[in-house]
């Protein structure tokens, strides 16, 4: 059976997704070719959304608006924790340790949602706190999937702290590795005897969305024991980040774009091609 037509409601709620998710400001141009609509389509739609503050525009280019920075900081706060909330349990049971849920900040990540095992209850489960990427690993996690000019704020958190950022045991060696293996991971450096390893969920374009991380006492992470662990970790980031980012755009996008291409329209005189 083929796909029903897009509605409107559809159209702005494509061209609101590709502007929260696009890892620069996109153009016009871009955006109506991402969703698939002719590019005066994309237009006025744009317009009801810069409109409606869903969406910023700022000379050619296009940014998420007024009312989506205000409900990304609570109600998908809120969203994000429940949809994960299975998946921090099964990873918490099939590993025994705690699990915890983070979010980046602007120089910090938060916890979000924390299961714990009742044997780790002596660990505290810093859920609502801010951390910082010098002493944890959730945080780490997260800075190390950024990109350098994004990882600013998150290093001088730490210069301020004290901590070095150069030479073998510094902040960006650390960082490093945790880009390069895609795990980070803490052993006692803010409560001796626990230890943490953490992995970002990242969108298609590589930025950091949330960070799970297992938490457990020092033998927890033994050497013999990690490979599993990763694994472990590895399938559960997965998981969240194929329920938080679901499919991509439909194929059926295509053939609307090429229908409305081949309908007379005339783009709107206030913008030219972008």
């Amino acid at each position: 059976m083929p796909e029903a037509p897009r509605t409107a409601v559809d159209k702005a709620l494509d061209l609101v997704e590709a502007v929260a998710r696009a890892s620069q400001p996109p153009r016009l141009t871009d955006l109506a070719e991402e969703v698939g609509l002719h590019r005066a389509t994309a237009y006025r739609v744009l317009v009801d959304l810069v409109r409606r503050g869903w969406v910023l525009r700022a000379g050619d280019r296009y940014l998420p608006g007024t009312a989506v920075l205000q409900l990304s900081a609570s109600a998908a706060r809120n969203s994000l924790g429940a949809l994960a909330r299975p998946v921090l349990a099964a990873l918490s049971e099939h590993t025994g340790m705690m699990v915890n849920l983070q979010v980046p900040e602007v120089d910090r990540s938060r916890v979000i949602d924390v299961v714990r095992p009742d044997r780790l209850a002596m660990i505290s489960s810093l859920t609502g706190q801010a951390l910082p990427v010098h002493r944890f690993a959730g945080p780490l996690a997260l800075v190390a999937a950024l990109t350098p000019a994004d990882r600013v704020p998150y290093l001088r958190a730490a210069e301020e702290a004290g901590y070095p950022l150069e030479g073998p045991d510094g902040l960006l060696a650390d960082i490093e590795d945790a880009e390069r293996t895609g795990f980070a991971v803490e052993y006692g450096r803010n409560e001796q005897p626990v230890a943490s390893l953490a992995r970002a969920v990242v969108t298609p374009q590589g930025a950091p969305v949330c960070a799970l991380t297992l938490v457990g006492l020092g033998p927890d992470f033994e050497e013999a024991r990690l490979p599993d662990l990763r694994e472990r970790l590895r399938e559960a980031t997965d998981d969240l980040a194929r329920i938080l980012l679901g499919p991509g755009p439909s194929e059926a996008r295509t053939s609307e774009a090429a229908a409305e291409s081949a309908s007379p329209s005339t783009t709107p005189s206030t913008e030219g091609p972008a």
